[in-house]
């Protein structure tokens, strides 16, 4: 494979790799576990490891953005018995696709970041939950553990210190629910993976009923980077708020999709040229921003907008994963929208009514609109439904699935409407 480092504006954790260079020693070469062993051998604390994530504004890369510093803040270090520490690599949502690159391309980044976690919050055993449907990257992974072992940087006495820390990669079922922290906690422990009711929140009621903190693949493995170019550079990097940079994993009607990591606060306009543009010159039409649960925009507001947590929430969507699809002219919202109605309908645990029976009433009502039997009370009937499952269920699921039918609603209104009235697509080439 070749280089990946042009598709990319400064680069940290994707930087100078190729496929291959991805083994202990390469990473090394790198600068890698840099960071690691310097906080043991200087004895930096965790009081100071955490303070540096907060000035680097690292805000998790899973999809809530939730400030990373502060979240490991909230881990009670005294607790008198076991804690842990678990990486979330359940990558399932449509158009993401960056973590698995992570333990493909650069796994010991994600090892050092953890280890890191692990050392300012006074953890000694991690799990890595890696997507059911990614077995290479596992094998991949686990491979990475056993030669950071056998280098003293996982285990016992690391690098020669008095930290300890044994971290364990788990392979998952492939359910999209199981992306859902705590339905990610319930599957670990070898049960069905279904949500839990928070309060209590996995800070003081995780794994096996004991304080555990959970991120995001991306999040871990940025850790190293700030810590070693320090948090007032990574800030700068990105911008107030924002900081450090971000993979945006980019699918959909360009001419070179992928992933590519630059600083956020980026024009989409600029990622947009690093993918080549869309795909035979054909118009933007619509952009979703953050994977397929974040509202779409509309194309034209889109390469207006700036590629970071707060722009994007005030052109109407949100970041979450980074995973940015885009539809060109061509694109029945009707259409694209029934595919994402499915998706939801299908992977929904069944645990909440709203979610359980809402997300097939949606997929129903899309997939009559779509193939010409649709009713004009139908427009206000998905609202409805909509309106009723978002905040009435216990994970973050059912708004996943409301919230595209209110954002393809509110953008595309003309087109529901002409499938209705005259029971087929307004697009050409869907007619």
């Amino acid at each position: 494979m070749t280089s990946l480092h042009n598709r990319h504006i400064n680069p940290l954790i994707l930087a100078n790799l190729d496929g291959d260079n991805w083994h202990y020693a390469d990473y090394v070469k790198r600068g890698g576990y840099t960071a690691l062993k310097r906080i043991l051998s200087e004895g930096i604390t965790p009081e100071q490891v955490i303070a540096e994530l907060k000035a680097g504004s690292l805000r998790g890369r899973g999809g809530a953005g939730f400030p990373t510093g502060l979240k490991w803040s909230f881990m009670p270090r005294q607790f008198p018995g076991q804690k842990y520490l678990v990486c979330n690599t359940d990558e399932g949502e449509p158009g993401t696709f960056k973590d698995r690159d992570i333990i493909r391309y650069n796994p010991h980044s994600l090892i050092e970041g953890m280890a890191i976690g692990a050392y300012a919050m006074g953890i000694s055993v991690g799990y890595n939950y890696i997507h059911g449907e990614i077995w290479s990257g596992y094998e991949r992974f686990e491979e990475a553990l056993d030669e950071a072992r056998a280098a003293g940087a996982l285990g016992d006495k690391i690098f020669g210190s008095e930290f300890n820390f044994q971290l364990h990669a788990f392979h998952g079922y492939g359910a999209y629910i199981c992306g859902e922290e705590t339905a990610l906690l319930e599957s670990l422990e070898g049960k069905k993976g279904q949500p839990r009711f928070k309060p209590p929140f996995p800070a003081s009621f995780g794994l096996y009923g004991k304080p555990t903190t959970i991120n995001n693949t991306e999040t871990f493995a940025a850790v190293p980077f700030l810590l070693n170019m320090g948090g007032a550079a990574y800030l700068e990097l990105g911008k107030p708020n924002n900081g450090g940079t971000k993979i945006f994993s980019i699918s959909g009607d360009v001419e070179k999709p992928g992933n590519y990591e630059v600083p956020l606060g980026t024009p989409f306009a600029k990622l947009m040229e690093l993918a080549g543009g869309m795909r035979g010159g054909k118009k933007i039409k619509a952009v979703i921003p953050g994977g397929s649960s974040a509202p779409v925009i509309k194309g034209d507001v889109m390469m207006d907008t700036d590629l970071d947590y707060d722009s994007i929430a005030k052109a109407g969507s949100m970041l979450g994963s980074g995973a940015v699809i885009v539809m060109d002219e061509t694109r029945c919202m009707v259409k694209s929208l029934l595919r994402l109605s499915y998706f939801y309908f299908e992977e929904s645990c069944g645990q909440c009514t709203p979610c359980r029976e809402g997300t097939g009433w949606l997929y129903r009502l899309v997939h009559r609109i779509e193939t010409g039997h649709g009713r004009p009370e139908d427009m206000d009937l998905l609202d409805t439904v909509a309106g009723n499952i978002m905040g009435r269920t216990i994970c973050a699921l059912g708004d996943a699935a409301a919230m595209p039918v209110r954002g393809f609603l509110k953008n595309y209104r003309e087109e529901f409407e002409y499938h209705i009235e005259h029971k087929h697509c307004l697009v050409p080439a869907y007619v």
